[in-house]
């Protein structure tokens, strides 16, 4: 047996020798993901620009607290309808004309009950220092009359006031006021209930008219308002750069944070909020091309 194959292996040798290496191609094609965005998705990374936009001008109406769509009253009152009862807390200092504290003076507050029709009403005298407090209050529109005895008259000072609910974590609203009471002079110039009398014993000067659209409220609630809208501006801003890098890079991932933070930014009637989940959603359905790799 060893004998035959020493006698074959010449044969084999020679048929290798000659016949020609023979070389099939599969048709297959090497690729590599393209870096550029599909059409979709640029499309959407301009879609997201505009939802940028809606959110930047959401901002600036927040941090322009006298003009825009909506103010910081309507702001806080929105949240003031939705908070527990009881939560506020109503603290402030009565002045006369000339910036000396009142001791003494009557703080008369009163509101409708929520739910109902019904009247009802709380007062509290003011400290030496012309102080005043109310404890377990409800957030929401209130009336405050001051009331001033001087010169043998009852001198009511009228305002509409909102008081602040609990925000982020707090637990209780507080609002904090300081109310210049007229002068004496001011409250004669008013005229009396009764058009008979030229010296009426209760004299009033009631700014709630005037205070239907903007009431009296806590300085830090409307501050703490424009740091919002700066918040919603700051948020557009980077949601807008990183469609912007998206665009650049092609990386559906950047598109996607883009419109996960345009989304924060709201909207004047949560436009960008809702554009921005569509958005959002439509980042899913972007195709990944891939281009053949040549030389």
């Amino acid at each position: 047996m060893a004998d035959e194959a020493e006698e074959e292996s010449p044969y084999l040798d020679e048929m290798i020798e000659e016949t020609p290496l023979l070389f099939a191609s599969s048709g297959a094609v090497l690729t590599i993901e393209d870096p550029n965005l599909h059409p979709m998705g640029r499309a959407t990374a301009v879609f997201l620009l505009f939802i940028c936009a809606l959110g930047f001008l959401n901002g600036l109406d927040f941090a322009s607290p006298d003009d825009g769509l909506i103010q910081p009253d309507e702001f806080v009152y929105r949240l003031a309808q939705s908070a527990p009862a009881e939560t506020s807390i109503f603290r402030g200092t009565v002045m006369d004309d000339t910036g000396q504290p009142l001791t003494g003076a009557t703080v008369y507050l009163s509101w409708l009950e929520r739910g109902t029709q019904t009247w009802l009403s709380v007062e509290n005298t003011t400290g030496e220092n012309g102080e005043f407090e109310f404890e377990n209050l409800t957030p929401g529109l209130i009336r405050a009359d001051i009331i001033v005895e001087r010169d043998g008259h009852r001198d009511v000072y009228s305002n509409r006031v909102l008081l602040s609910p609990p925000a982020l974590i707090e637990p209780i609203g507080f609002t904090t006021l300081t109310f210049d009471v007229p002068s004496s002079a001011s409250f004669a110039e008013q005229p009396c209930d009764d058009p008979d009398e030229t010296d009426c014993e209760i004299r009033e000067i009631d700014m709630t008219p005037s205070q239907m659209d903007n009431p009296l409220m806590d300085p830090s609630a409307s501050a703490t308002y424009i740091l919002i809208g700066f918040g919603f501006m700051g948020l557009a801003l980077i949601a807008a750069g990183f469609s912007v890098w998206s665009l650049k890079n092609g990386s559906i991932g950047l598109l996607r944070t883009s419109a996960g933070l345009s989304v924060f930014t709201m909207g004047h009637y949560y436009s960008a909020c809702i554009l921005g989940l569509l958005a959002f959603v439509l980042t899913f359905a972007i195709p990944r091309r891939r281009i053949p790799l040549t030389d």
